[in-house]
């Protein structure tokens, strides 16, 4: 669970995840131009492979290689586990 919340407190990798839930199955190249153009993130391709290394540690990302590339795709369940720790309709102190 750690890796997990390492992984979506950065502003980058949150930005990552927003682009293969809009288009999954991305290559390093088309992620690394979409964060540039929707989002001003302009870092090297080295940065944001390794930005998808951590977010593939915490199972956020499956990888899948066909040749020479390697597409990305947005894999949520370890985020479900967030919301079945803490549920949204749980009751505050406040309010009992």
């Amino acid at each position: 669970m750690d890796d997990l919340y390492r992984a979506i407190a950065d502003p980058t990798r949150r930005a990552i995840l927003d682009e293969l839930v809009q288009r999954d199955g991305q290559s390093l190249f088309e992620i690394c131009g979409r964060l540039v153009m929707k989002h001003g993130i302009s870092s090297s391709r080295q940065a944001i492979s390794q930005h998808l290394e951590v977010l593939e540690a915490a199972g956020l990302v499956t990888v899948e290689r066909e040749g020479r590339y390697k597409f990305h795709w947005f894999h949520g369940e370890p985020l479900e586990a967030i919301t079945r720790r803490w549920p949204a309709g749980a009751k505050r102190r406040s309010d009992r």
